[in-house]
């Protein structure tokens, strides 16, 4: 007989305790894009509907994934679901 598991369920730890340095560049980077005025992102919202992404957190992802010398679209997109600091930028 065998063990009965089921590959659609993963249970992983997950520990919350993380945080990253204090003088992480992640920091940095969201206080320089913060710190744009809000009316700079008006050219990019849509007027038919809501975009998906706020172009900050774009900005932010984009600067972040170049800090680390990550130009592809491909890998950028790889970067935000591996790399602690992209998940910070874009919660």
């Amino acid at each position: 007989m065998f063990k009965n598991y089921t590959t659609n369920q993963v249970v992983l730890p997950i520990d919350f305790s993380f945080q990253l340095e204090k003088n992480d560049i992640t920091f940095a980077i969201d206080q320089l894009v913060e710190s744009i005025p809000e009316e700079r992102s008006l050219p990019f919202h849509h007027q038919m509907e809501p975009s998906s992404y706020h172009p900050k957190m774009m900005m932010k992802m984009i600067l972040c994934a170049y800090t680390q010398s990550v130009f592809s679209g491909r890998k950028i997109e790889a970067l935000t679901k591996d790399s602690i600091r992209m998940m910070w930028l874009t919660q």
